[in-house]
Parts: C-alpha cells; sequence; structure tokens
C-alpha cells in the first residue's frame, strides 16, 4: 500500500499543479448534486440524427493511441442490464449472467470492474451476498480482472422495499444506501459498522480486490460525508493489504479523504463539454499522482456531451459515445472506468426519461458501436475487434423508455 497522506500535503500537491478548488462533476454543482441524478447518460432524438463517429474528425488522440502505452487500469463499471439498483444485482444475483457479462468483458482487454455491494441485501441474507461476492471475485480473477467494490451509495431513491424491489423501466430508482434516516443519525450506526467489519474480515487481504470503497459520492454533502467518514473509519481500523478508497465526485473532494486515510484517489467526470476539458485536467491529475506517490484515477466517465443541466427535454447526444473520449484518456495514461459494461437505459430517472442509453455490450455479446470497443481495447495495446458484432438498437426489453423519450412512432432500431 502507498504512504499515508495528509490534508497539508494534498493541498500542497493540488495547488502546484493548478487543481485546488478544481472539480470533476458531470454538470454544474448545483443542477449535479439533485439526489436522483449522479451516474447518468446522454439523452436525445432518435439515432439517425446523431453523427456517425466513425465520420468524425480525426483527433490527435486518435493519432497517438497507436503508439500509446498500454494504461495499467482499464476498467468499467458493472451492474447487470437488467438490474435497476445494485440491491437486485445481488439479490437476484445469476452466476451465469455474471460469468458471461465479464467474458464480454475480457474481449476487449478490460482488467478492472468497479461496482458495489449491497447493504440491504447483507441484511437480508448475509450467508448468500457471501457466496455470491466470492463467485463474483473469483469469476473476475479467472477472467484476469481486479475488483473495486464499494460498500454503499449516496445516489439514488430511499432503500424502501418498494423502491428496492421496482422493475418498471420509467420509474424503478438507484437506490441511496443507507436510508437518510441511518445516515444522519450516528446512534443508528452499528449496524453498517457491523457490516463493514464483516467485508474486512472476509476479504481485505484479498489480492482480487484493486480497492475497497467506503462510498460513493458523498461529495460535499455534510450528512452524507460525515456517514462516510464513520464508515471509512471502521474500515481503517480493520485495514488490510487492499487499498482504500472513496468514490468522489472531483479531485478537490480528495482533500477530505487524503485525511481519513485514503490509499487510491478517485475523481468522475461522466460529460465533459468538449475534449479540452480533459486534455487539461488529466495531465495535473497524472502529475498528483506522481507528487503524492498515490494511484490516481478517473472512475466514471462516458462521452463529451452538452445536455443542457436542469432541462427535461430530449437532446441529439444520447447514445454511447466512448470513443469521444477514450483516446485522450489512453494518451495521458490515467486508469479508469467507463460507465457502463452494459447497454442499458441511464441508471438514474431524470436521465432514463430523457432517452439515454449508455454501455458497450448487449446482453448477446453484440456492441452498441464498434469504435466504441475498439478505443476501449486500444487502451491495452490492441485494436482488433472484427469479431464484434455491431447493433445500434435498444434491447425490446427497454423499448418502453424509448418510446417515452421519443414517441411511439420509433418502434425499433435507430
Amino acid at each position: 500500500m502507498t504512504r499515508r497522506q495528509t490534508r497539508r500535503q494534498f493541498l500542497g500537491a493540488t495547488a502546484s499543479v493548478g487543481l485546488v478548488g478544481a472539480a470533476g462533476c458531470a454538470a454544474p454543482f448545483k443542477s449535479r448534486r439533485r439526489r436522483d441524478n449522479g451516474s447518468g447518460g446522454g439523452a436525445g432524438t432518435p439515432a439517425s440524427a446523431t453523427p456517425d463517429p466513425t465520420t468524425e474528425e480525426t483527433t490527435t488522440e486518435r493519432l497517438a493511441q497507436v503508439d500509446a502505452e498500454p494504461v495499467d487500469v482499464r476498467g468499467a463499471l458493472y451492474v447487470p442490464a437488467r438490474a435497476w439498483n445494485t440491491f437486485q444485482m445481488w439479490h437476484d444475483y445469476d452466476e451465469s449472467v455474471i460469468e458471461r457479462d465479464l467474458g464480454y468483458a475480457q474481449r476487449v482487454n478490460i482488467n478492472a470492474i468497479r461496482t458495489w455491494i449491497s447493504y440491504e441485501q447483507w441484511r437480508e441474507d448475509p450467508e448468500a451476498l457471501e457466496r455470491s461476492v466470492e463467485h463474483f471475485l473469483t469469476a473476475a480473477d479467472d477472467r484476469g480482472m481486479e475488483v473495486l467494490f464499494g460498500l454503499f451509495e449516496s445516489v439514488g431513491k430511499e432503500p424502501t422495499e418498494e423502491n428496492l424491489h421496482a422493475t418498471d423501466p420509467l420509474t424503478a430508482p438507484p437506490v441511496q444506501s443507507p436510508s437518510s434516516e441511518v445516515i444522519q443519525n450516528p446512534d443508528e450506526w452499528d449496524r453498517p459498522r457491523e457490516y463493514v467489519r464483516w467485508f474486512m474480515d472476509r476479504w481485505k487481504d484479498d489480492d482480487r480486490l484493486l480497492a475497497i470503497e467506503a462510498m460513493n459520492e458523498p461529495g460535499w454533502l455534510p450528512n452524507m460525508k460525515r456517514f462516510a467518514a464513520g464508515m471509512f473509519g471502521t474500515m481503517a481500523e480493520n485495514r488490510g493489504s487492499v487499498p482504500l478508497t472513496v468514490g468522489s465526485t472531483s479531485l478537490a473532494n480528495n482533500a477530505d479523504y487524503v485525511d481519513w486515510g485514503a490509499d487510491v484517489l478517485q475523481f468522475h467526470y461522466n460529460f465533459p463539454n468538449n475534449r479540452d476539458v480533459y486534455r487539461d485536467l488529466l495531465p495535473n491529475a497524472v502529475r498528483l499522482g506522481e507528487d503524492l506517490d498515490m494511484p490516481v484515477y478517473l472512475t466514471e466517465w462516458q462521452k463529451v456531451a452538452n445536455f443542457g443541466w436542469g432541462e427535461t427535454g430530449v437532446v441529439d447526444n444520447w447514445q454511447p459515445d466512448y470513443d469521444s473520449l477514450a483516446p485522450v484518456i489512453h494518451r495521458h495514461g490515467v486508469g479508469n472506468f467507463f460507465w457502463s459494461l452494459m447497454v442499458k437505459p441511464a441508471y438514474v430517472r431524470y436521465m432514463r426519461k430523457r432517452g439515454i442509453i449508455n454501455g458497450l455490450f448487449h446482453e448477446d455479446g453484440a456492441v452498441w458501436h464498434r469504435s466504441d470497443a475498439r478505443a476501449i481495447k486500444a487502451m491495452s495495446g490492441e485494436t482488433d475487434v472484427s469479431e464484434l458484432e455491431q447493433r445500434r438498437e435498444w434491447p425490446q426489453w427497454a423499448m418502453e423508455i424509448k418510446r417515452h423519450a421519443f414517441g411511439s412512432s420509433q418502434e425499433t432500431g435507430e
């Protein structure tokens, strides 16, 4: 593990690279922190109105990607295509689906997976969850992948029974974990701490893990941040050899997390308005990691997009376009995780209702766009994706969302 850092060291390093106060949110802060609007997607119109990435101007990064060194951590975020929240992923855990999907990831040389386990599923059936976590780690390891597991989630609706089990494509929400009642009341933290100790007792020294994340995006919210600090403290008290981290909305948030004892820094930037944002930010992130002698990972990214934050209508740029950012990430050698491995409607309902769909692989192994698969695989030093079928079509099980956004006239295809 890396040496411990302090806030003073972090702020000194960020000042030297011009990152003091730098944020990596997908949108302006006020609109970003809508609690059901975290890791979303694009929005839009029919695919026929969206430029084909293969016809776009060749960028400096696309040319440089041919000669760039492989990226050490080439990851994807993963929730099964038909799970609307992470509780459903573990409650309805299907070993064959996990093995199939991780096999798809292997086809583009992905070597890391980020996902979250479920406190709510642990409360319901800890023995089943333990079996599932162990299977997931083994399946990933068998395919050459390390896992970044998160323990708690700040994004989503309250974990009521209705929300946890909701399956309506338009209304099923991501689910915050734990509930706001627990987060806001330290007297209610005994069970979450027990859950953290349960996980650490079993996997704190497991070399199949890349890192253990206390919580996703506690951000600047005081109650969420206080809870995340408490849970990180319990992780640290039970620390093993696996590095500890926090899912961070920005590099700036990490000033707190290094004080807590984080070994790995994260930042999220799903939707820069243009590539220049990444061209400016990524070299500084690399230098920050070098100055602090710590890994710094971009653990959520998607594409260049400007959705008109706070609006509700569909927009042009609604489908996956990892090719718009993968080359610049590769050029700068930043360890990274894109959202998401599987083709599925946007995780949060606000973005989902705007017609957004993300992902690389359909459930049958076809990719949404071969150029995306090629750009992601190129991070490993290989580019051949000729064996992958391309299909830019909504899954039939998600057509209700497509019709809601674009109208009933578009029944199939693009």
